[in-house]
């Protein structure tokens, strides 16, 4: 079986690359924000509050899910900053945290319909 005899072929780009990486927490902290987004309940649920803010039984209902899974969900959404609440009386309302969760989501729509 032949071995490669090269480690290394641009060490200057290699060096730049390197220089370049964020730390490892900043690294760790990316790959656990990009975990959210591997349940296809939590995209839903995203995908869901995109364009409006919704109640946990109106996103229960848009689902087909029981309301309690939808809290679920949301406290994990939460937890990662995707979504926030606001309290109304007793009604608890859900939206995207910021506009940056939704440009995430448009990008990953319109890569996969590419």
């Amino acid at each position: 079986m032949e071995t490669c005899e090269i480690t290394l072929i641009h060490k200057e780009l290699a060096d730049e690359a390197q220089e370049s990486l964020p730390d490892d927490s900043v690294i760790l902290g990316m790959a656990d924000f990009f975990k959210v987004f591997g349940d296809p309940t939590r995209v839903r649920i995203l995908t869901a509050l995109r364009r409006r803010e919704l109640c946990v039984c109106d996103i229960a209902y848009v689902l087909g899910m029981s309301s309690s899974a939808v809290s679920h969900q949301l406290r994990g959404l939460k937890a990662a900053r995707l979504v926030k609440n606001r309290r109304e009386g007793k009604i608890v309302y859900y939206s995207l945290s910021d506009e940056h969760v939704e440009q995430i989501l448009d990008l990953g729509f319109t890569h996969m319909e590419e």
